[in-house]
């Protein structure tokens, strides 16, 4: 937690960071951020250690990337609002998730040490490529084209599926 907290600090890009704890293990913000770091960073960043809206964050039009662990939900709401992915797999299913979204070119991955760990250099130098950089131009090219597929194939399906309920309604109406 430390090091994502320094990471944001570093990169001095805009943020909102939803520093949840597991069930049970509930904690003071204050007693697990580094010292002073809200102060620190003062308006450019919020903390928070409760349920936030993402997809109402995602859709904001200011939003420039999102950290992600990489569970499918958050790939595919960060996907469908057309938002590059800063990839932050954790276990399960998230690090074969971060390799797909790398290779689409959605993403690209806080890459971490031979021991497993993460570092603030690299989080804060991932986040201004991202974000401010020309890495982050061609991501944000690749996920809106993405988006904009997605929409367009849900859309069909839509069409697709009332045309079907339509004739099942017709045709249930012969019968009366």
């Amino acid at each position: 937690m430390e090091e994502v907290a320094f990471g944001l600090e570093l990169s001095n890009v805009n943020f909102i960071w939803v520093a949840r704890f597991p069930k049970g293990e509930e904690q003071n913000l204050e007693d697990v951020l580094p010292k002073r770091f809200l102060e620190r960073i003062g308006e450019r960043g919020r903390v928070l250690d409760k349920f936030a809206p993402q997809s109402r964050i995602l859709n904001h039009p200011s939003t420039g990337g999102f950290i992600s662990h990489c569970g499918w939900n958050s790939v595919m709401e960060s996907l469908d609002f057309g938002v590059p992915i800063i990839a932050m797999p954790m276990h399960n299913d998230q690090p074969i998730n971060a390799k797909l979204i790398v290779e689409l070119g959605v993403a690209m991955e806080i890459v971490r040490d031979d021991d497993g760990n993460i570092h603030r250099g690299e989080i804060a130098e991932t986040l201004k490529d991202v974000i401010t950089g020309e890495t982050g131009e061609i991501l944000r090219g690749k996920v809106r084209d993405i988006s904009k597929n997605l929409k367009s194939i849900r859309e069909e399906e839509m069409n697709a599926a009332a045309e079907e309920l339509i004739q099942l309604c017709r045709n249930s109406n012969k019968y009366k």
